[in-house]
């Protein structure tokens, strides 16, 4: 794998290469407009860098170096009976998963895997009140004055806590200077069994004064990533419903006497609502009409759009404006999913917790004469 990252320098362009075999660092080059420049490899102790005074501090304040959409709730948590065994730090990301984040500075990764695994286990129970107070004590050990319930439903997207959706996964980060092979096989076995470890190598480098790092994830590699990601998904479905009753009811919907089959909550909400939208119900009339998960069914921007990409770029600009960002992937936002009225295009969420039987209660009764009527599947396999 070839990577390129160029940096303007005093004497002008110049451009590291850095060439990487499976998993052994090659090099890092600097080109100048004369030469080529080998990089001088190090070691972090070399570099007199501590695996917590700096490494971990710094890493908490910026964790997308190596864990991209996850907010940090706790630094060295360790809440459980045996408090000699503490948590470098513990996040949550966009999908409301726990994330254990482990760090080393060693040259072989030594025992992380166990010690992260253990780890997991014990906070694969936290609910969300619990991540809650967690987070607060977080917050006041680094003087925020953030409320730490109100930034956690900001950052996961949500107006409500939702147990069936909070801490249903628990992924395991595994940040060193590299990892030895034991270590590596091991992670590859757990992550074939359903698991979901990342292994992030940290290598620096010197360029006089300077101290450069090189961020890569090396298991999984990022090409084969999202195939393991959809693999890992079945897998983690299948087995929380069996072990822990997770709600995975699926519905039949009838419309105008057109009948479809065990819908998930997501569909099932999104053939109903399309449908009223589509007989010229208004979306605000909609949410108007339901007591519970008021305003959440849609999503908005000001404008007609017959581009999903366009509409996409909009929420993106709108939310970001807000200092939030937009998930497109909570919505159903192809072209044909798109809703306009009154000046504004809407879409429909995806995400539907335990409410959404008693909501379409009362959607269907403030609606009844557009033909809809829906039930709970007879089997659900």
């Amino acid at each position: 794998m070839l990577r390129i990252a160029r940096e303007r320098l005093a004497g002008g362009v110049a451009a590291v290469f850095q060439i990487t075999g499976e998993t052994k660092t090659m090099a890092i080059y600097e080109i100048t407009s004369d030469d080529i420049r080998k990089m001088d490899e190090t070691t972090f102790s070399q570099t007199g860098l501590r695996e917590r005074t700096d490494l971990q501090r710094l890493l908490r304040r910026q964790i997308e170096v190596i864990s991209p959409s996850t907010l940090v709730v706790a630094e060295e948590f360790g809440e459980w009976e045996d408090s000699r065994r503490r948590i470098d730090l513990l996040g949550i990301d966009k999908e409301a998963n726990l994330v254990v984040i482990e760090l080393k500075r060693t040259e072989s990764g030594g025992h992380m895997d166990l010690q992260a695994i253990r780890y997991a286990a014990m906070v694969s129970t936290m609910t969300f009140d619990k991540v809650v107070d967690v987070f607060g004590k977080y917050l006041e050990s680094i003087d925020s004055s953030d409320e730490p319930r109100e930034n956690l439903l900001k950052f996961l997207g949500w107006d409500d806590p939702d147990e069936n959706d909070f801490a249903q996964c628990v992924r395991i980060v595994l940040a060193s200077a590299d990892f030895s092979k034991e270590l590596t096989t091991a992670v590859m076995w757990l992550n074939e069994q359903g698991l979901d470890v990342r292994c992030v190598r940290l290598k620096p480098y010197r360029d006089g004064d300077r101290v450069l790092l090189d961020v890569q994830q090396v298991i999984p590699l990022p090409e084969a990533q999202q195939y393991q990601v959809q693999l890992r998904e079945k897998a983690q479905k299948s087995r929380v419903s069996r072990q822990q009753g997770r709600d995975y009811t699926k519905y039949d919907v009838t419309i105008n006497g057109k009948v479809y089959k065990r819908l998930n909550k997501g569909r099932m909400a999104y053939t109903i609502l399309k449908h009223l939208c589509d007989s010229g119900v208004k979306p605000d009339a909609i949410c108007e009409a339901a007591t519970v998960r008021k305003g959440n069914a849609f999503r908005s921007a000001e404008g007609e759009f017959d581009s999903s990409e366009e509409f996409v770029a909009k929420c993106t600009q709108e939310e970001e404006a807000e200092g939030r960002r937009f998930d497109d992937w909570r919505y159903f936002t192809e072209e044909d999913q798109l809703i306009i009225c009154d000046g504004r295009t809407y879409c429909i969420s995806k995400q539907w917790g335990g409410r959404l039987e008693g909501w379409f209660e009362d959607v269907m009764k403030a609606f009844p004469g557009y033909g809809v009527n829906w039930s709970r599947s007879e089997t659900d396999e």
